[in-house]
């Protein structure tokens, strides 16, 4: 029976591995691809990786500049929109997104947002969450040893120095994880999507009889409020709201 099993062990772990090394033979491949100017063969690997369930801002980067390079602008936005998500606040994916997003028609204004709410934003996205997590985390470790320190040193120059500092370092745990907190709160409560009809006409209910509020093109990013059956309630950067059928759009 131990034999039996270890045996099904090794051939679990020897599947794993395969399956890792198939997916970077894949992003491998598919980067040789990229380099030689073969896009649509660069996007069926890089599909393939995210098809088995490998979710990287790299991954997501390169699928999306693969997609631009054949003018897939909205699937290139699409991927782009996975990038940011995962990696906030980086500089080349903020710029090819940009970019992407001067190709389509839509331009919308934005409702602009509080200056105060603007800057805890921008603070909170210069890194992910997982970052911010592991920086709170190295803080909180500091500031206990900090005060293990405080508290058997027998010098009164060093206790106090151990004190402040640990005061300082509890200060930025607690910032790293309100930060990890906020990010990751606003990733997974917002439902954002982006159009990949051609255009499309929001309705003021989801029923096709009902009164046409306004048209959006492919490539636009919208905010999805409600789903009925077949329709959802979508919001754009503006703040109009309207419902479009479901198959309209792709899910970041």
């Amino acid at each position: 029976m131990k034999n039996s099993a270890i045996a099904i062990l090794f051939l679990i772990f020897a599947s794993a591995s395969l399956y890792a090394e198939s997916n970077s033979e894949l992003v491998e491949k598919g980067n040789k691809a990229y380099a030689s100017k073969y896009f649509q063969q660069a996007v069926e690997c890089f599909e393939k990786v995210v098809k088995n369930g490998s979710e990287a801002p790299e991954l997501y980067y390169n699928l999306g500049n693969a997609y631009f390079k054949q003018a897939d602008y909205s699937s290139a936005i699409l991927y782009f929109e996975k990038a940011k998500r995962l990696k906030p606040g980086d500089e080349d994916i903020e710029h090819n997104l940009k970019v992407a997003n001067t190709k389509i028609t839509d331009k919308i204004d934005a409702i602009p947002d509080f200056f105060l709410v603007r800057w805890w934003k921008g603070f909170r996205n210069i890194f992910s969450f997982n970052v911010w997590a592991i920086m709170g985390i190295s803080f909180l470790i500091i500031g206990l040893g900090l005060f293990g320190f405080y508290l058997f040193s027998s010098v009164l120059k060093r206790r106090k120095f151990a004190f402040w500092s640990m005061l300082v370092f509890m200060t930025m745990m607690a910032f790293s994880f309100i930060s990890a907190q906020s990010q990751y709160s606003s990733v997974s409560s917002t439902k954002e999507a982006i159009i990949f009809s051609p255009s499309v006409t929001a309705k003021s209910s989801p029923d096709a009889n009902s009164t046409d509020l306004f048209v959006i093109h492919e490539g636009a990013k919208v905010k999805v409020i409600d789903n009925v059956g077949e329709w959802s309630e979508i919001k754009i950067a503006n703040g109009s709201v309207g419902w479009v059928n479901t198959s309209v759009f792709k899910i970041i």
